[in-house]
């Protein structure tokens, strides 16, 4: 057994300005129904939103899904959702003066946030929006006002769909990439057999960390800077960039995430184009 884990937004889903391979999904079901692999949907997206997008796209029901940035984990079991209250704990535990209310005051006071709606706060995740020009001015000021007292920490990332910026503030214990090593502990999987996919920043820890990481051709710039400077300093990390032009499918989202797949031997042969 071996871990398929993807972001959703621009990377499995192929809702960004890039092209679509419209026999991408369908092929990305099939292959998924004929392999032993566990499927993870690891997104910003809550429960409501992510069943949205599988109604909409025709996305395939994960076996594990990690929402809200990976703060909270459930497993489907027939046709409903099981909580992991498990990892709850751990977060508890391991970031133990976390505070969604206190985070959320001290950024009150910050200029240039704006706080996004609630359906996109949980107890373990506070998410603002933010101009990308200047980001760094803000994002230190954040950081400045935080100042670790919270066990927090601060993922920045870029949608290309808007042009705004999306600031996740979390519990330091809970990632994406926190999540994964959670679930390949609980499951006795080696983390080189957890297959991660991404496009933009937010995914930069979990493809930097030692998983088999995937970058969608559409991934965004900062992303890809990010990684490669990862890949300077540290060779032994896998990352694959996807380029398209590969069995007829362009590498843009759906379609780079079957090339990653394949490049890790997680997917068989594909049928001939």
């Amino acid at each position: 057994m071996r871990i398929l884990a993807t972001d959703l937004d621009r990377t499995l889903l192929p809702n960004g300005s890039w092209q679509a391979d419209p026999q991408a999904i369908p092929l990305f079901n099939r292959l998924v129904e004929e392999t032993d692999v566990c499927l993870v949907y690891v997104t910003g997206r809550n429960l409501e939103l992510t069943e949205q997008a599988i109604s909409e796209y025709g996305i395939r029901y994960p076996d594990v899904l990690c929402s809200d940035v990976g703060t909270t984990i459930r497993h489907r079991v027939g046709d409903s959702w099981r909580r992991d209250h498990g990892w709850e704990q751990a977060l508890q535990s391991k970031s133990p003066r976390w505070d969604a209310a206190g985070v959320a005051g001290a950024l009150s006071v910050v200029p240039g946030l704006e706080r996004q709606a609630a359906q996109h706060q949980s107890a373990f995740k506070q998410s603002y929006h933010l101009a990308h020009d200047g980001r760094e001015a803000l994002l230190n000021a954040i950081r400045q006002r935080l100042a670790a007292c919270f066990d927090e920490t601060v993922i920045y990332s870029f949608d290309s769909a808007s042009g705004l910026g999306l600031l996740d503030i979390l519990p330091r214990s809970a990632t994406k990439r926190t999540a994964l090593e959670y679930l390949a502990g609980q499951a006795g999987i080696a983390l080189e057999d957890v297959v991660f996919c991404g496009d933009s920043g937010n995914d930069l820890d979990a493809l930097t960390a030692h998983f088999s990481g995937v970058l969608v051709r559409n991934a965004d710039a900062q992303l890809r800077e990010g990684v490669r400077r990862e890949l300077e300093h540290n060779p032994g990390l896998r990352a694959y960039f996807a380029r398209g032009d590969f069995h007829g499918l362009n590498g843009n989202y759906t379609s780079g995430v079957i090339e990653g797949c394949v490049h890790y031997g997680l997917f068989g042969d594909l049928p001939a184009t």
